[in-house]
């Protein structure tokens, strides 16, 4: 009889070990966790690559320290050149050929929404995705797809409520790109203006991202006699913008969104001292910052670009960038424990409550519930000082 009983629970333990292996979704297994991306390492944003790059070498940290919960987290980042059809193929190939998990950080608001439908068809997650882009963040439409930034509407709304508070008679030109990175911006800016956009917003003018420059826009622009002039561009037509202001001696406030906010790949090109004044939003520390030099969370960030990138440039703020989001999925991962499903995966993503990484700014936050699926909503003014961004103000929350 005890042998039968013996032989029993043999035979159960196999089948809960089965069962078990049966609750592990594609591209887990009890040593791994396999995860994708497409970055744009070649093309016209390939200044964001940094983020890609960080990702990956923020996970081989992890690996290094023995993984989350026991797994190693195996990083397949692909280039997109930042084409909607080449993301489409990148991500294809992704889910069907290398079977990963989820889709982890992939950037930029076209890229993004190429893949969106195919995701959401397959069920397979796209979690803290690159892009403000509202749609991104829409768990009615969209249950399988999150954002990780505060979105683009929401900062067009904090930019708006800074021009409310501090120059309420502005005339604002707005320079756009042509898609939902910068209707969304814009958007969320008249919003933000409410029944004072009519009269603040002097022009609108967009312009499309395989446009060589954006010279002609900038003095269009500028014979308005606008004031205020906010420029919802990417890095080289922000840098472009920058220095157009400047040869025309066009002394307008330059509001910059925050994609161009980078020293090194937006302001650094435009030139330091053409580029005193520019305002731009921020919720994560910057390295070229002093304030943050006794920073813990900037002294293990540091370490980590020492150790793990060393030949990188730790200064590039979409470094942290990419830095903040591997460690934001490292928090959701930890949390799913041994129940590594897609749909559990999903479940603790949009579960966070109050998450603070030591490399944001104070005051920032991360939230997420089943209804709200846009993680940061929060942002602190910067401006340029000519060396380095010095926060303005205090941290403005587009939902309060």
């Amino acid at each position: 009889m005890n042998k039968l009983m013996a032989a029993a629970c043999a035979a159960a333990c196999i089948v809960a070990s089965a069962l078990q292996a049966k609750d592990y979704g594609p591209g887990v297994t009890d040593t791994e966790v396999k995860i994708g991306q497409t970055m744009p390492y070649s093309g016209p944003a390939s200044s964001f690559a940094a983020i890609g790059k960080a990702m990956t070498a923020y996970f081989e940290k992890l690996n290094a320290e023995g993984g989350i919960n026991g797994r190693k987290i195996n990083l397949i980042s692909l280039d997109d050149g930042y084409s909607p059809s080449k993301a489409v193929e990148q991500t294809r190939r992704l889910v069907e050929s290398d079977e990963v998990f989820a889709i982890v950080g992939t950037f930029g608001s076209p890229t993004n929404f190429a893949i969106q439908k195919y995701l959401n068809t397959k069920k397979v997650p796209g979690l803290l995705l690159g892009t403000g882009a509202n749609r991104v963040s829409e768990p009615k439409t969209y249950p399988w797809s999150m954002g990780w930034q505060p979105n683009n509407h929401a900062k067009g709304v904090i930019y708006a409520k800074y021009l409310l508070q501090e120059r309420p008679a502005a005339k604002v030109a707005v320079l756009y790109q042509n898609d939902d990175f910068g209707r969304d911006y814009v958007r969320g800016f008249r919003d933000g203006l409410g029944d004072k956009a009519a009269s603040m917003i002097v022009k609108e003018l967009s312009y499309e991202v395989t446009e060589p420059t954006v010279d002609s826009q900038i003095l269009l622009l500028k014979s308005t006699g606008a004031d205020v002039f906010f420029d919802i561009s990417t890095p080289k037509f922000s840098a472009q913008a920058i220095k157009k202001m400047a040869e025309t001696k066009w002394e307008a406030l330059h509001l910059l969104s925050d994609a161009a906010g980078s020293i090194s790949s937006t302001l650094v090109p435009a030139g330091l001292e053409n580029s005193k004044g520019v305002i731009t939003v921020a919720f994560r520390k910057d390295p070229n910052d002093p304030v943050w030099a006794d920073d813990p969370g900037m002294k293990e960030y540091l370490a980590f670009m020492k150790q793990y990138m060393p030949g990188a440039d730790p200064s590039e703020t979409y470094y942290v960038f990419g830095y903040a989001t591997a460690q934001t999925f490292e928090h959701v991962l930890k949390t799913c424990g041994d129940n590594l499903t897609r749909e559990n995966l999903m479940k603790q993503a949009a579960s966070i409550k109050d998450l603070e990484l030591p490399i944001l700014l104070p005051g920032i936050k991360l939230n997420t519930s089943p209804t709200h699926f846009t993680p940061m909503s929060q942002e602190q003014l910067m401006q340029f000082d000519g060396t380095k961004w010095k926060a303005i103000g205090t941290v403005i929350d587009a939902e309060k």
